[in-house]
């Protein structure tokens, strides 16, 4: 069976080493996603386990179309029956880069009266549409007159694990934040420590990786559970192999926070996933944070300048230049952001940078390593 894994952008090749590991075969990164095969077995596995993953698709067909007839048409001769229940509901999510097809609703519109038209034709009747909880979910995606239509096996997107609760105005994704830990290739032999944690994320998803803990642990319901060909017994024995696998290391990971809202929601992440024990918290300012050992990793994620005057953004990125030339020598600094004026007050050469998103934000995720008495502090 051929499989596509859909990600962010400057995620690809992650979630590639991410498949390599569960076992997939002719696993191939493309922009923003990732293709390969594997059994019914690696479906199961891959929703459950794969941290830079937002979704798994399932290819069924492929055709090209120039015009709107000629996309009713192909999409009405796939069979649908043999996938949609006609007391199920369904949905469609339309991606369109063409100029032949412009709007991405039209798009979808069209594939929903195609797959109708034929329930009604050959059975008297057809399932309903439901777009926020539809029983099965169909991806159409259009590249100038290239049109793939999938199944999307995973229902929810997979960057929600679970823990995220209403509160914090700017949570970062799930599945960024994993990327951006992998990327900086920490694991759990590396004190880590993000001084202005928000919600939790990066420690989350870091406490999580080091449990070895299935990041789709919390999650109810997939949609491929709907489908016809579901193996309840098999998605069972993969659950429950996934659990026999967790481990409860000793780890080194810090948060700490100004808020006190930032600190409770951060706790109260940690506590719904059994991770207290591994997150030590603190509400404390950067600047007064202290790490608790000579070497380690950092992880920040500042403000941008969304809700921050130019002045006082610029002088916070000054700042921090000053605490992590001040503290920490010996660590890796990895600073994400999207203002490149506002991160040229660091005031240090990044050794390594990667471009990612944060919605549609462009951001630099880059990398600073600390060498004792190697960097001058700015002095206003």
């Amino acid at each position: 069976m051929k499989f596509l894994a859909k990600t962010f952008h400057g995620l690809e090749d992650v979630l590639a080493k991410e498949l390599d590991v569960l076992g997939a075969k002719a696993v191939l990164p493309i922009k923003r996603a990732v293709s390969f095969e594997g059994d019914k077995k690696l479906l199961y596995k891959s929703n459950l386990h794969l941290r830079t993953a937002l979704r798994i698709l399932v290819p069924i067909a492929e055709f090209t179309a120039n015009t709107d007839q000629e996309l009713y048409n192909e999409v009405k001769s796939i069979n649908w029956p043999e996938y949609i229940n006609i007391n199920q509901t369904f949905a469609i999510d339309s991606v369109v880069f063409s100029e032949r097809f412009t709007h991405s609703q039209y798009v979808a519109l069209k594939v929903k009266d195609a797959i109708v038209d034929q329930f009604k034709e050959r059975l008297g009747k057809r399932p309903s549409v439901d777009p926020k909880f539809a029983d099965n979910r169909i991806n159409v995606h259009i590249a100038h007159n290239k049109v793939s239509i999938s199944l999307d096996s995973s229902g929810d997107s997979l960057h929600k694990r679970g823990y995220r609760r209403k509160g914090h105005i700017a949570p970062l994704n799930e599945v960024l934040a994993a990327g951006m830990l992998m990327l900086a290739e920490w694991d759990s032999t590396i004190p880590l420590i993000d001084p202005m944690c928000g919600s939790g994320t990066f420690l989350m998803e870091a406490a999580m990786m080091a449990y070895n803990m299935p990041p789709g642990i919390k999650k109810k319901h997939y949609s491929f559970m709907n489908w016809k060909d579901y193996d309840q017994d098999l998605w069972k024995k993969v659950s429950e192999e996934s659990k026999s696998n967790m481990i409860t290391p000793e780890v080194n990971i810090q948060g700490g926070d100004i808020a006190m809202q930032s600190i409770d929601l951060s706790k109260m992440a940690s506590l719904d996933f059994n991770l207290r024990k591994a997150i030590k918290l603190e509400r404390i300012s950067f600047n007064k944070h202290l790490p608790s050992s000579e070497s380690g990793m950092l992880i920040l994620n500042p403000p941008y300048g969304e809700r921050i005057t130019p002045k006082d953004l610029l002088d916070l990125y000054e700042s921090i230049g000053n605490q992590l030339k001040k503290s920490y020598a010996g660590f890796d600094a990895w600073i994400f952001s999207s203002n490149k004026e506002a991160m040229k007050r660091i005031g240090l050469r990044p050794s390594r940078k990667y471009t990612l998103f944060n919605g549609a934000l462009e951001c630099k995720f880059q990398k600073f390593s600390m060498y004792a008495g190697s960097h001058k502090i700015k002095k206003n």
